[in-house]
């Protein structure tokens, strides 16, 4: 880093580094509602916990951050459900659109819908996160009720139930 860059950047970019790399900082403390016994229930648990930031965030104006942890949740249930039920791992999930090649291959929606959901991200998150468009209140809020719907879906169709924590 150069001699030129805030202090307070290089300083809270070195504490971020190191506290990813779990170095100087103790026992972690860990986000305890996350499931770790297995890779799908990892991604499950955490779908259930980004659904519970989105409502708390809803209504209060934060369209952006809900729907771009809406995108998260419906990608993190959707790679819950072709982990536990397709065999694969996490390292197979290279990009943000895999996971709905793998659901409908697996036959969680038909290949329609999931092309739908596919072209909403594609189209939608992209010009969310870099486009010159302001989010707005029906696109949060269709995006949250899209992402509970599917979450719930994936959940009804793991074969091994209960690891779910939305309420």
């Amino acid at each position: 880093m150069s001699n030129s860059d805030p202090t307070a950047v290089t300083d809270a970019l070195d504490a971020a580094i190191d506290a990813f790399n779990e170095t100087g900082h103790g026992v972690p403390n860990r986000e305890t509602a996350i499931d770790t016994d297995a890779d799908w229930k990892t991604q499950l648990t955490k779908a259930c916990r980004l659904l519970a930031a989105i409502d708390d965030l809803a209504g209060n104006g934060y369209y952006t951050a809900s729907i771009e942890l809406c995108f998260g949740a419906t990608e993190r249930s959707v790679e819950a459900y072709a982990l536990a039920e397709g065999g694969d791992e996490l390292r197979d999930f290279h990009d943000h659109t895999h996971c709905y090649d793998r659901a409908a291959t697996l036959g969680l929606l038909t290949r329609e819908t999931i092309d739908d959901l596919q072209h909403l991200y594609d189209t939608n998150r992209t010009d969310s996160y870099y486009g010159g468009r302001r989010p707005t209140a029906e696109q949060a809020t269709t995006m949250r009720d899209l992402s509970h719907s599917l979450h719930t879906h994936v959940t009804n169709q793991i074969r091994e139930g209960g690891v779910c924590i939305c309420d």
